[in-house]
């Protein structure tokens, strides 16, 4: 199973991983696929420089990349400080209670609120590009299509390709006049930050709107080589998978987290723009149902809604119950129902995606 994605990247199969754990990044690399570290938790430069540096060593030489979130346009913002104060009370109160109600203890010895909060900030996202151009990147993706021009041909004077997520055929056309390199289509099936049209639809859309000479990547509902076949045949020269990373070994995660995953279903999942004010794909559950009530507020626009919220879900997650724990993640949860290593779960991938394509080529015959 190679496409020309394989050459473009120097990896072994059409099949880009990502993750914010770098753990998982490093283990996909060096399984064959492209590694993609999630650069959004990273509010320190210097924090984000030492993991890169151990990628650097981990990666044994295969290729990785990283992802930010950068508006195309820069924002007008300010310190964390100073969009605090832009935070309504009434949501404030709202957090708070909402805590109280589902039994969920306040954080322990030193908590840091605004931790992961300030790399959704333009100008935070701009010093992670800095960073990663000091490493052996391959890749830079932005989660919000392209990154504004100067990046983009500061990436390409260094050697690096860009990639972009769209969800509809109109942005992938807008990615390509910006100058990225790969265009991610990431259907509604996907987690975290996703569009309203599923996969099935979106792939083959984004590959006719933007031609042979930008590969598309698949993205949404992938975690199997069936799937991946299936993308494949609509067009895609490679994929783009995110969720199924979250059920490996590499993955360390608390066990609340861990058994909320695997007891998912693919049914068990919500877009809601309750996470960072842009809509996304999360875990269901008694957090998520709780802004769905007649007498919750309205989610607040990004950032000011990831700031919000940064306090409680670190509580969630530190709280140890599996019904609250704040998790993005797409609606192949239902089929991650085992704890694997990263290798096997990619060496499985391939393997059924070439018979998936012998078994095709016989029927073609």
């Amino acid at each position: 199973m190679r496409t020309e994605l394989c050459e473009r990247l120097g990896i072994e199969y059409p099949v880009v991983g990502f993750s914010p754990s770098e753990q998982v990044v490093a283990a996909i690399s060096r399984a064959g696929g492209l590694g993609v570290l999630g650069c959004v938790r990273f509010n320190d430069a210097a924090e984000l420089d030492t993991v890169l540096s151990w990628l650097d060593d981990q990666t044994q030489g295969f290729p990785y990349g990283v992802d930010v979130v950068m508006p195309s346009h820069e924002p007008a913002e300010g310190v964390a400080a100073d969009l605090d104060r832009l935070i309504p009370q009434g949501h404030r109160d709202f957090v708070e209670r909402t805590l109280l109600r589902l039994g969920v203890p306040p954080l322990g010895v030193d908590p840091q609120r605004r931790a992961g909060v300030l790399g959704w900030l333009h100008s935070v996202a701009r010093s992670h590009v800095e960073v990663a151009l000091n490493h052996p990147v391959r890749l830079i993706a932005n989660a919000l299509g392209p990154p504004p021009p100067d990046v983009i041909a500061q990436a390409h004077q260094h050697g690096l390709l860009v990639a972009a997520l769209a969800g509809r055929a109109d942005h992938a056309r807008s990615h390509v006049a910006s100058g990225v390199d790969l265009v991610v289509a990431q259907g509604y099936e996907a987690g975290g930050h996703t569009g309203e049209i599923a996969s099935m639809v979106l792939v083959p859309e984004v590959v006719d709107a933007v031609g042979e000479r930008v590969p598309v990547l698949a993205a949404g509902g992938i975690g199997s080589g069936r799937q991946i076949a299936a993308a494949l045949a609509l067009g895609a020269r490679g994929v783009w998978m995110g969720s199924v990373w979250l059920g490996t070994t590499e993955y360390h995660s608390g066990p609340a987290l861990r058994e909320a995953l695997l007891k998912a279903r693919s049914s068990d999942t919500v877009r809601s723009r309750i996470y960072s004010g842009k809509p996304a794909r999360l875990l269901r559950n008694r957090w998520t149902d709780a802004w769905n009530d007649e007498h919750a507020p309205g989610p607040l626009p990004m950032p000011l809604q990831n700031l919000l919220v940064a306090e409680a879900h670190a509580r969630l997650m530190e709280s140890g119950d599996p019904t609250v724990v704040p998790m993005p993640v797409g609606q192949i949860v239902g089929r991650m129902n085992e704890v694997r290593p990263v290798a096997e779960v990619l060496a499985d991938l391939v393997t059924e995606a070439d018979e998936t394509l012998a078994r095709l080529g016989k029927l073609a015959g």
